[in-house]
């Protein structure tokens, strides 16, 4: 009896969208491209006011291989409107994809190879800026390269990447089922549920040649919103899972990918944040400005050096490793304002909004 093979496995889609208009007939274009050949696409209508659901339905067909089909349902948030199509799915694998986004024809048949350990729940692929038409988006191209992308590949070392991201990832759909897929208390599903299969003790993997290409905030107020929602969700998902932060006998696993997103999210802003403000008192105070001067010098060489050393590694944009003279001086810090606010709104439990940015068609 002929064995199957991971790679003969149907692959299911699933593009979650609300107000999609400008950007979902480029997105789907793109799955449309793909070359794996057992693909089903769900497109979610989470009850769009605008034009998207007719824009997508008239792309719908069936040949028995590759399928597009279109549901609708009342509005009720992206983690509902995924939910929605896994349950309507007949896929084994189920590939996640933000309708503001578009994938490289080869992405999908990318992510499957990894499915053939049992072990792998979930695989991750690179993402990147597409919209790289100002200072603001291009310093993002330059933070998903280096913080982003090239975080993932070392986490996969260890198969720990800690969250599957909205614009490409890929799930056994019999794990995401094992842990009741998505939840709906936090406003980063994606976290959420990455946690909870590591929690079962998955693998999570990263595939740096799957691409996906996002369209990112062209003015800083969408910026800002987009990172606080971030942060935001990131505390909720540790918040949820708090008692595995001290669990370090029975899930090593599960503690230490907390404690690392509890660092980054809010130890490091705080810290950085103070030892800018730190920096500022003793130029202005001691008269110490010339040293301060030297300090910041060697660490642009050195958030330059490690520029070139990204883009190299990812073959992309050289030119982007200027960007990193203001990077850290100026973009970094007003993430770190965005997630400080984040953090104490959150130890408050202020109520927030999903905050939908809108969308420039830029895919």
């Amino acid at each position: 009896m002929k064995t199957k093979r991971i790679y003969d496995s149907k692959v299911t889609i699933l593009v979650p969208c609300y107000n999609e208009e400008e950007v979902i007939l480029s997105s789907l274009k793109s799955l449309l491209a793909q070359t794996y050949p057992y693909i089903e696409i769900l497109v979610i209508d989470d009850g769009s006011s605008d034009r998207t659901y007719q824009i997508a339905k008239a792309l719908e067909f069936d040949d028995g291989y590759h399928s597009l089909k279109v549901l609708s349902k009342p509005n009720g948030g992206k983690s509902r409107a995924l939910n929605y199509g896994i349950d309507h799915s007949y896929g084994e694998l189920i590939c996640a994809v933000d309708a503001d986004s578009k994938l490289k024809e080869n992405a999908i048949e990318l992510l499957v190879e990894h499915f053939d350990d049992p072990q792998i729940a979930a695989v991750a692929g690179s993402v990147y800026v597409i919209n790289q038409t100002s200072i603001l988006t291009r310093l993002q191209a330059l933070e998903y390269i280096e913080g982003l992308n090239m975080v993932r590949n070392g986490q996969a070392f260890l198969k720990l990447v800690n969250i599957i991201p909205g614009p490409i990832g890929m799930f056994r759909k019999s794990a995401m089922q094992e842990v009741g897929q998505y939840d709906h208390d936090t406003y980063a599903e994606d976290c959420d549920l990455t946690l909870k299969l590591i929690n079962k003790n998955y693998k999570i993997d990263f595939e740096p040649d799957a691409l996906s290409y996002t369209e990112a905030p062209e003015n800083l107020l969408d910026l800002l919103k987009q990172r606080y929602r971030w942060t935001r969700g990131i505390l909720q998902s540790i918040r949820k899972h708090r008692k595995y932060l001290w669990n370090w006998r029975a899930k090593a696993s599960m503690s230490f990918v907390m404690w690392y997103m509890l660092f980054e999210s809010v130890f490091w802003p705080f810290m950085q944040l103070w030892g800018e403000l730190f920096m500022i008192y003793l130029g202005l105070n001691l008269g110490m400005s010339q040293l301060l001067l030297f300090w910041w010098i060697l660490f642009t060489i050195l958030d330059i050096a490690g520029a070139f050393y990204c883009l190299l590694i990812t073959k992309e944009d050289l030119n982007l490793a200027w960007y990193a003279i203001i990077y850290r001086l100026f973009f970094i810090s007003i993430i770190n304002i965005a997630k400080v606010f984040a953090t104490v709104e959150e130890w408050f439990n202020i109520k927030m909004s999903w905050g939908k940015l809108e969308r420039k068609g830029r895919i």
